[in-house]
């Protein structure tokens, strides 16, 4: 595929087919994505290919708490996990009431999952001593995920980038192993998707570019 066409349709799919996908085109995928840019070209990345179904299923109870949240923040009219205005919601009941979240179980069962984190003593975090939420080691860890789920369009494939497990991300360590100085930084679910969506709706350029400042005069090409 032209690498716009691919750009431009790479959705967030939620639901697949059970058709298999082969060990090597995961490797494809990966032995592509892995060129992505990163601070220092440091690749502090690692991938779990999950392909036991109880390591898999053991993932659920670990992802509800944090599903349950968002559920309620959201029908209360909230951004979920808002780091700028404090919640109106009752966390602990949230989480106690338990509600479904679709597509949950269908994720884990994905014909693939992979979890990728990323070494936090390999990547530079500018902003750590900043009175905010951290975003900046992102930059060293995402545009590889991004280029995993764009791989696997071009092959077909269609996946969606979750980060639901960061929320029990010490029990998560544990189950999977993976060192404390590794952030857990996405579940990837990927297969052949039930409906291939061709056509995306996203705002314009000229909707959030301007020049100069933030309030600037609206950039158009």
């Amino acid at each position: 595929m032209d690498v716009y066409d691919v750009m431009r349709t790479t959705f967030a799919c939620r639901e697949w087919t059970d058709e298999p996908v082969s060990q090597e085109t995961v490797h494809t995928i990966l032995e592509n994505a892995r060129f992505a840019p990163n601070g220092g070209n440091r690749q502090g990345w690692h991938v779990i290919v999950l392909d036991d179904k109880e390591i898999r299923r053991n993932l659920i109870p670990l992802v509800k708490p944090t599903t349950s949240v968002y559920v309620a923040q959201t029908m209360a009219g909230e951004s979920p996990w808002n780091s700028i205005h404090p919640t109106s919601v009752d966390i602990d009941a949230a989480i106690a009431a338990d509600p479904d979240f679709p597509g949950l179980e269908g994720m884990v069962d994905a014909p693939v999952v992979l979890v990728v984190t990323v070494d936090l003593a390999r990547v530079a975090s500018f902003d750590k001593d900043l009175d905010r939420v951290g975003v900046i080691s992102g930059a060293s860890i995402y545009p590889f995920v991004w280029n995993i789920l764009l791989a696997a369009r071009n092959e077909g494939l269609g996946g969606v980038l979750t980060t639901y497990l960061a929320g029990r991300e010490s029990e998560v360590q544990e189950l999977l192993n993976i060192p404390p100085s590794h952030a857990v930084a996405a579940m990837l679910p990927i297969g052949f998707p039930v409906k291939q969506l061709t056509k995306l709706r996203r705002s314009e350029v000229e909707d959030f570019t301007t020049v100069n400042a933030f309030d600037g005069e609206v950039f158009a090409g």
